[in-house]
């Protein structure tokens, strides 16, 4: 196994300025997924189901090869259902139901064929949850984690616990100020790694990624994009396009890891330029590597001019 996510599964209704779509397939576990699909061969979820989730949304991820023998499908409960509103800008949105569902009272279980797997992603799940997951597989070469900033405020100490098994955890601004109380990112990111994690990845939406390997700092820019529809799940899709990226190489080192935010931001670029998770289903890594190539245009530096006495 490639890559074993553990993550949710969900019914999305998101709403933007433009457009509206319900109960449409969505989650961590979707997006990741599918952000990583493109660049591996193998992709295992751990994940529940309830029992309005339609068929045709677990065709589709059977359709893109991911192995769903880890899904849990719970008969006597809907599944876990969320929605939001977005602003104007698209920089704002309001989540306007959750509905945990069936994901509850989930209790992961790994099957065995997933158990070795090269890389790791835990979704934004429980912390206890994703300790579980974690606690089941028995060689990861790398563990990265997501979190968000409910479970930041309600279970801190549970979250400090995951912090010191993982390799990375990537996370966006406003969670690492939260989890620092230092405005500086800089600040905030050297505090995020003294908890634990080997390295950080700080999302900056719009505006890129910056990259924290012990006094190693790495920025990417946000692509640049003339028409933007729906940020959801571009931040699982960016983690998905990391571990794929990751999963190839044969040393994940500092250079290894540079690489993966790059495919990260590339592949979150096309996830928002649709709603929902449409842009991400028919890309080639053809179509990726062209991106990552006008990518590397966008940053690329001229040669400095240095005077010599």
């Amino acid at each position: 196994m490639s890559i074993l996510i553990a993550g949710t599964l969900a019914l999305d209704t998101i709403e933007t300025p433009t457009d509206k779509a319900e109960r449409i397939l969505g989650g961590s576990a979707t997006y990741i997924a599918l952000g990583a699909r493109p660049l591996v061969a193998s992709i295992g979820l751990v994940a529940v189901i309830g029992r309005d989730f339609p068929d045709e949304y677990r065709q589709i991820l059977k359709s893109i090869n991911v192995d769903l023998s880890g899904v849990q499908h719970v008969k006597d409960q809907d599944s876990f259902a969320w929605g939001c509103q977005y602003r104007d800008n698209l920089n704002t949105r309001e989540t306007t139901f959750t509905h945990l569902n069936a994901l509850e009272h989930f209790q992961p279980i790994v099957p065995e064929h997933f158990s070795q797997c090269k890389v790791l992603c835990l979704g934004n799940l429980a912390p206890h949850i994703q300790s579980d997951t974690l606690s089941q597989v028995s060689d990861a070469s790398f563990v990265a984690c997501d979190t968000m900033n409910y479970w930041i405020r309600e279970t801190p100490a549970d979250l400090r616990r995951v912090l010191r098994e993982v390799d990375c955890l990537v996370i966006n601004d406003e969670e690492a100020i939260q989890m620092t109380d230092q405005t500086n990112l800089f600040a905030a990111a050297h505090q995020v790694l003294r908890m634990g994690p080997k390295s950080l990845v700080i999302k900056k939406g719009e505006h890129g990624a910056m990259l924290f390997v012990e006094d190693h700092i790495f920025i990417v820019p946000g692509f640049p994009l003339k028409d933007v529809q729906d940020p959801t799940g571009a931040g699982d899709a960016f983690l998905g396009a990391m571990a794929g990226s990751l999963c190839n190489e044969t040393h994940i080192g500092l250079d290894a890891l540079k690489r993966s935010v790059v495919y990260g931001g590339t592949v979150a670029s096309f996830c928002v330029e649709a709603i929902g998770h449409d842009q991400l289903m028919d890309l080639s890594p053809f179509t990726i590597e062209q991106r990552a190539a006008q990518f590397g245009g966008v940053t690329e530096w001229p040669s400095l001019q240095r005077q010599t006495e």
